[in-house]
C-alpha cells in the first residue's frame, strides 16, 4: 500500500471573475522509504501541490491519501523568534510525544540539533543564527517528531549557493543517520539537488494546468556526492534527460503563449518598436 497516493488531482484559484487553473490531472504514488523529488520551474505549481499533500488546502477534484505521521520543512524556516533553537525543536517534540517529561523532551530535541550540527547553538535564538543554521533548526524540528512522511518545500531555496550545497550534503548524511525509513516528497527547481537526494525524479510541466511528466529513476548508489553527479555516466545521462524534458516543455509552453497573445497587446508592442502590425485586407 503506497504511503502517499495522489489520484487525478486538479486545483484552481478564483480571483474576482478570473479563474487561474494551476494543476490538472496530477497522479503520483510513493512507497515506504522512497525519496521522490518534483522538479519544475518557479511558478509552475509545485508549492500548490505540496500544500495539497500537506492538507493545507483542498483539491478541486481527485483524491490525496497520506498514510502516517507527517512533518514539513518550509523554505522560510518558520521558527518562533522569541524561542531558542532548543525551545523551537522541543515544542515539536512535546506535540509529537506528549507523554515525555521535560527532561526527555530536552534530551530528544538536543539529539536532533546535534544531528544537524547545532549542538553548540542550543541557546541561540533565530536572530542570532545564520540562514543556513536556521534551516538546520527547521530540519531538526521536523525530524525530531520522527515522522513517517517528510514533506520538503524547496527547503534550501532561500539560501546562497555555498550554504545550499553544504546543507544538501548534510541532508544526505542526516537521512542515513536517522536509521528509520522515512518517505520523503520534495519540490525543488534544482535538478542537481533532486539527483543528490532522490530515488525518483518527476518533472512538472509549466502552467497553467501543470501536470507531472514521466518519473525518472536515479540509479546512483547512496550516499551521493556532487562530484559523483559530475562524473558518473548514468548520472550525467539522467540529468540530461530531465533537463531535456523541462526545456522542451518550456519551449512548447512559450510557443503556445505567443500564439494566444491578444491583438490588443501585440499591436502596441509592435508600434513601440517602430513596427506596424499587419492590417486586414479591406
Amino acid at each position: 500500500m503506497p504511503v502517499i497516493e495522489i489520484n487525478n488531482v486538479s486545483k484552481s484559484f478564483q480571483k474576482g471573475e478570473t479563474t487561474r487553473h494551476v494543476l490538472k490531472s496530477i497522479n503520483l504514488s510513493l512507497e515506504q522509504g522512497e525519496f521522490v523529488a518534483i522538479v519544475g520551474y518557479s511558478g509552475s505549481g509545485k508549492t500548490t501541490l505540496m500544500n495539497l499533500a500537506a492538507g493545507l488546502t483542498q483539491p478541486d477534484g481527485g483524491t490525496i491519501q497520506v498514510n502516517g505521521t507527517t512533518a514539513i520543512v518550509f523554505q522560510n524556516y518558520s521558527l518562533l523568534p522569541w524561542f531558542s533553537a532548543l525551545e523551537n525543536v522541543r515544542l515539536a517534540v512535546q506535540a509529537a510525544f506528549p507523554q515525555y517529561s521535560r527532561k526527555e523532551t530536552t534530551a530528544h530535541a538536543t539529539k536532533y540539533l546535534e544531528m544537524v550540527g547545532l549542538g553548540k547553538a542550543l541557546a541561540k535564538k533565530p536572530s542570532q543564527l545564520s540562514g543556513g543554521m536556521r534551516q538546520r533548526v527547521a530540519i531538526a524540528r521536523a525530524l525530531s517528531a520522527e515522522p513517517s512522511v517528510l514533506l520538503l518545500d524547496e527547503p534550501f531555496g532561500a539560501l546562497d549557493a555555498l550554504t545550499r550545497a553544504t546543507l544538501q550534503q548534510e541532508l544526505v548524511r542526516i537521512f542515513g543517520a536517522t536509521g528509520k525509513p522515512v518517505t520523503a516528497l520534495m519540490i525543488t527547481n534544482s535538478v542537481q539537488e533532486a539527483m543528490l537526494l532522490s530515488d525518483r525524479i518527476v518533472p512538472m510541466t509549466m502552467g497553467p494546468q501543470a501536470t507531472l511528466g514521466p518519473a525518472i529513476p536515479v540509479s546512483l548508489k547512496k550516499p551521493r556526492t556532487i562530484d559523483m553527479l559530475h562524473h558518473d555516466e548514468d548520472a550525467i545521462r539522467t540529468h540530461a534527460q530531465i533537463v531535456t524534458f523541462l526545456t522542451a516543455n518550456k519551449s512548447q509552453a512559450n510557443a503556445t503563449t505567443r500564439n494566444h497573445i491578444p491583438n490588443q497587446i501585440v499591436r502596441p508592442l509592435l508600434r513601440s518598436q517602430g513596427l506596424q502590425p499587419d492590417h486586414p485586407q479591406r
